[in-house]
């Protein structure tokens, strides 16, 4: 789970120092309890510019903290991070909406676009705020595009006991590509993996990153392959899914090319994961575009309705030259 710094439960509401210094101190506790859980607490660049208390910012509160407790906060906010607008997933032009208001360029819109597209995410919230409420309901509207309305439901945390509660008994993130191996197999009960699907991810350093897209992708897989009625018609869900994942030249899925199909039949051409006698030409992939190396993810099309999606191959990509 994704754990962003809720910048709008922040909004000048505090009237002295000391109230103040509570609210953060509980921000910093449960940005340790993250810590002792391996997770981090993204905050946003620009966090200490908002207003603590009306007309004061927080970078100039915090310099009336202890000392220990300002170079903690400092180091957080200004060095250390990590921030999550780094790694920015919404655009200024996605509407988001929370009880009326536009949550664009927000924490709160950033989690939610996140959650709409299969990465868990949660807020850590200051209180007394506008925000002592979970969990928190935001509105994608899509007026402009095909698609509907969509609603994610964010978790919301405000005390550092109740976060403890809750991450002794989330899954634990993943550290290493065996761990990533473990989570799809137990997780996506519409994908099959191939026996040695994972095996070409060994020699490569573990990028935590590459491996939190490659859950996403499978994600998207597994919700693809559930996506038909009861006739076996694809859904409007389903619809949806392949308008904003399977087409489009930026698409996230798509088929090799002609030229790659003919000079990487062989390398394209994998063994059926639940009959050896059969093969699967699979030139279907999702993309990871890591930097260092880009990696791939084959499997069976097209993906019909009562039949599992075979997930055959997870590495670099095959067709590099």
């Amino acid at each position: 789970m994704d754990l962003l710094t809720n910048d709008l439960s922040i909004h000048k509401q505090f009237h002295d120092i000391a109230s103040f210094r509570v609210a953060f101190r509980q921000l910093m506790a449960m940005r340790e309890v993250a810590g002792r859980f391996s997770r981090e607490v993204y905050c946003h660049r620009a966090l200490l510019t908002v207003e603590a208390m009306p007309g004061v910012m927080m970078q100039r509160a915090l310099q009336r903290f202890p000392t220990d407790e300002r170079r903690s906060a400092m180091l957080w906010l200004t060095r250390g991070g990590p921030f999550w607008d780094d790694l920015r997933r919404h655009g200024t032009a996605d509407w988001l909406e929370c009880r009326g208001r536009v949550v664009t360029d927000s924490a709160v819109g950033e989690a939610a676009y996140r959650t709409l597209h299969a990465v868990e995410c949660g807020l850590i919230s200051a209180v007394p705020s506008d925000w002592d409420y979970s969990p928190v309901d935001v509105v994608w509207r899509r007026r402009n595009e095909a698609g509907d309305d969509e609603h994610a439901q964010i978790h919301n945390f405000r005390d550092s006991r109740l976060f403890e509660d809750f991450l002794r008994t989330a899954a634990p993130p993943i550290r290493s590509w065996d761990d990533l191996q473990e989570a799809s197999k137990k997780r996506f009960a519409k994908l099959i993996f191939a026996g040695h699907c994972f095996d070409h991810l060994s020699g490569f350093p573990f990028v935590q990153n590459a491996a939190e897209r490659i859950v996403v992708l499978l994600d998207v897989l597994d919700q693809f392959a559930r996506a038909f009625d009861a006739v076996g018609v694809r859904t409007s869900k389903g619809q949806q899914i392949y308008q904003d994942y399977f087409s489009g030249n930026n698409a996230p899925f798509s088929d090799s090319s002609d030229t790659e199909k003919r000079h990487f039949r062989d390398e394209l051409t994998f063994r059926h994961p639940s009959d050896s006698q059969k093969l699967l030409f699979c030139t279907w992939h999702g993309k990871v575009n890591y930097p260092a190396f880009p990696l791939r993810i084959h499997f069976s099309w097209p993906i019909q309705s009562g039949e599992p999606v075979y997930v055959v191959y997870i590495g670099p990509k095959i067709t590099r030259r």
